[in-house]
């Protein structure tokens, strides 16, 4: 029995007697395994806080190892990915978000570098074997995926090399050739991947035929064909499509004279022009887009579609940019345009609840110009692919890309809701995960559901201030065709990144909870475990004060309603 004193001390161990978890009211704490908002944020599915906990402790090999886990290409997407996740990043609250495609792209340079083998064991010889239509991104993802998925991959791809729109659609400036070739050399050499070149869909190859052949089909062919544009039905003479007029220029190197450029559009295609063409000796190059330049009063929807870096970059080169904007009339002489006509654009939502950009009168001016440039998208050729595009594009039926042909998938630009190198790495491995599920006779694997952690939800006060890592950036006067503009943070810069990681909804083992908890209802067990399986709630005497909750530093602890 217990001895209770008026004197404000008991004996040893009497306090185990008064269970005073019977005082808390509603709220419980619980350990939430929330995922990390770089993580919630990145198309490619990778997991940027497991990584980053790995080059904490000091093991880069396994680090990219957890990386390639989703994406097979970090030298490459580390240079030409927006970096969604960096938006997302809760260190950003501080001091600035993480340098994360810095990181990767040294991690993606020094598997190249020493060798690193891809942890993928290979298919078995008879194991079945995927078509895989285009060799871009999204191809290549799919066919590593098929590998992680036990199956054989065979790609079959129109061009005389692989590499898709990271070979013809972006410049050296932003992905070195030798970068790209030493990637792509050690994916596709890979057992269980076959290369087909110069097989072009609809006269090489049948999709019938493949998916006669094959235990299923991924259509990653990209989009080819540029759209129709006119202003009110005019068409100048000399007229080149953005996207056409950059892989011109990727193989001979020249551009249509003019001095005077007025770029349409508002994705990185636009934005590579109009430098290049600064570059090529244009006195004037002006970016109209319909979007609006990132700002505190932008909404983040509205935002022009381009990697942040290169804004940045283009605005120091001199290139002009007209937001909220686009082209009312062609001023034409002849047949050769002279002129334009810009109007303002303001966005409004309707009653349905859609937005659209209407033209405000008043607002018209008149830009001369040599040359006007449209990147207003592309289509998927229709060649070979008549029994499923629609509206110049495929429509899959789910984020796994099924299309209503049995065994028969989509991924990347082709989708017509794609537009960067991540989108379409996330979409080949989600349709390599769909495409073994069906072989295999289960169905689709399910997505991990897990919230996403804001900055609020994190105690900022354990975390010791730090910077982030400077970029070494070329000097605008230096900025040429062919070196690469952003440099290599370096080792120490990497590691330090690392450092400044807050492991946002996952356990330190700091102690914190078992150490605040005034009435020790936080257990440790012996055994040391990283992922906070070794705290235990004991409920039998927590009051549910929150303490742990709040001294918490990464938000794993939360205070959630008791259940019964």
């Amino acid at each position: 029995m217990a001895v209770l004193t008026r004197g404000a001390y008991a004996d040893a161990g009497t306090s185990l007697d008064f269970k005073t978890g019977n005082w808390r009211s509603t709220d419980m704490p619980a350990h939430v395994h929330a995922a990390a908002p770089c993580h919630a944020a990145c198309p490619a599915g990778e997991d940027q806080q497991a990584w980053f906990a790995l080059l904490q402790q000091h093991d880069p090999k396994g680090a990219w190892c957890e990386l390639v886990s989703a994406n097979p290409l970090p030298a490459i997407t580390g240079r030409v990915c927006p970096h969604p996740c960096e938006t997302a990043c809760n260190r950003a609250a501080l001091e600035g978000a993480l340098a994360i495609h810095n990181v990767e792209r040294w991690l993606g340079d020094q598997a190249v570098a020493q060798g690193w083998a891809y942890p993928v064991a290979p298919p078995a010889v008879d194991a079945p074997v995927v078509a895989i239509v285009g060799a871009g991104p999204a191809g290549l993802s799919a066919a590593y995926h098929c590998l992680r998925q036990g199956l054989r991959a065979e790609i079959f791809e129109a061009l005389p090399e692989a590499g898709g729109l990271l070979r013809s659609g972006i410049p050296a400036t932003r992905l070195p050739r030798d970068v790209l070739d030493a990637e792509l050399a050690r994916l596709l050499a890979l057992p269980g991947i076959t290369l087909n070149l110069r097989a072009r869909l609809g006269r090489d190859v049948t999709l019938e035929g493949l998916r006669a052949s094959h235990a299923a089909v991924l259509l990653g062919p990209g989009c080819q064909e540029g759209k129709e544009w006119s202003v009110r039905g005019a068409v100048p003479t000399d007229l080149h499509e953005g996207l056409a007029l950059l892989r011109k220029f990727m193989d001979v190197g020249a551009f249509p004279p003019g001095d005077r450029v007025v770029v349409h559009g508002g994705g990185n295609t636009a934005m590579d022009l109009c430098r290049l063409m600064k570059r090529a000796g244009a006195a004037q190059v002006t970016l109209v887009t319909a979007s609006g330049l990132p700002g505190p009063d932008t909404d983040p929807s509205d935002r022009i579609n381009v990697v942040p870096r290169e804004l940045e970059e283009a605005l120091e080169e001199g290139i002009e940019i007209i937001p909220h904007a686009s082209i009312n009339r062609l001023i034409m002489k002849g047949s050769k345009v002279t002129g334009v006509e810009i109007v303002s654009l303001r966005k409004f939502t309707g009653k349905d609840g859609h937005s659209e950009r209407v033209s405000f009168g008043g607002t018209e001016r008149v830009l001369p110009v040599d040359l006007v440039i449209p990147c207003v998208g592309e289509r998927v050729s229709p060649e070979g692919l008549e029994a499923v595009i629609q509206g110049g594009y495929l429509a899959p039926e789910d984020i796994w890309g099924r299309l209503p042909q049995d065994g028969v998938f989509a991924v990347g630009d082709a989708r017509g809701d794609r537009g960067t190198v991540a989108q379409a790495i996330g979409d080949g491995r989600r349709a390599a995960m769909a495409a073994a599920a069906m072989i295999a006779g289960t169905g689709a694997p399910p997505l991990a559901e897990r919230p996403t952690i804001p900055a609020s939800a994190l105690n900022p006060v354990y975390y010791p201030p730090s910077r982030r890592t400077l970029v070494p950036v070329l000097p605008v006067a230096e900025r040429g065709f062919e070196t690469e503009i952003e440099g290599d943070i370096g080792t120490a810069a990497a590691m330090a990144e690392a450092a400044r990681c807050l492991s946002c909804g996952n356990c330190l083992a700091c102690d914190n909870c078992w150490t605040f908890c005034p009435d020790n209802a936080v257990i440790k067990t012996a055994e040391l475990a990283r992922d906070g399986s070794h705290y235990v709630f004991d409920l039998d005497y927590c009051k549910g004060c929150g303490l742990c909750a709040q001294e918490c530093p990464t938000g794993y602890i939360q205070m959630l309603p008791e259940t019964l």
